[in-house]
């Protein structure tokens, strides 16, 4: 990032489980995460969390809101012990007022916050658990044709980001595994049939 947006933040700290903001906060301002993990999620009509995206370092938190809402629709919340820079939105508007560079960078910065949104709608859209789960294994899949994943997340916050609970994606799991799909030893998920795995996503 430019010195010049960076100058107009303010870093913070958060300890883990610590939260960024919660829905109906005013929406302030934003961040631009540098360490550790955060995940952006809402409540439903039950009072169940709904993840909605996890975000890692080099990615913004809440800055679409600022632009649009005066208060946060969702929870952001530390999955980790992280670092932050807080860029209030009286700031972040005068020197798009004042600098053509800041408003470009930003122009961009919604503009890949459009390409994942519609990228994570598309994921939504699939209306099975399986087509889910295949469908972030794929994502996942290194491009040196070893089709072989280290999962960086447990399989409780895996659920949630697939919009399911820990039973149901365990059994999606097992039952890839005895169709001969995919192996899973531990944390590594060893894909043995790419072609057909894909064929379920296309």
């Amino acid at each position: 990032m430019d010195k010049e947006i960076l100058a107009l933040g303010i870093e913070r700290q958060f300890a883990k489980d610590e939260t960024f903001f919660e829905a109906g906060d005013e929406a302030r301002g934003f961040y631009y995460l540098l360490s550790g993990e955060a995940r952006i999620y809402k409540m439903d009509d039950d009072g169940q969390e709904v993840e909605i995206a996890r975000v890692g370092p080099d990615g913004f938190i809440g800055e679409a809101i600022i632009f649009t809402q005066p208060a946060y629709p969702v929870f952001a919340q530390a999955v980790k012990e992280s670092a932050a820079l807080y860029f209030s939105k009286e700031k972040i508007l005068k020197a798009i007022e004042s600098s053509p560079k800041v408003a470009l960078f930003f122009l961009r910065v919604l503009a890949q916050k459009c390409v994942v949104l519609n990228q994570r709608l598309e994921t939504i859209g699939l209306k099975s658990i399986r087509q889910r789960l295949l469908h972030y294994l794929a994502g996942q899949c290194p491009r040196d044709g070893r089709c072989r994943i280290n999962l960086t997340t447990s399989k409780t916050d895996l659920a949630k980001q697939l919009g399911t609970i820990s039973e149901t994606l365990s059994r999606n799991f097992k039952a890839l595994e005895d169709e001969g799909l995919i192996e899973v030893q531990g944390k590594e998920i060893v894909i043995k049939n790419c072609a057909k795995m894909k064929e379920e996503i296309v």
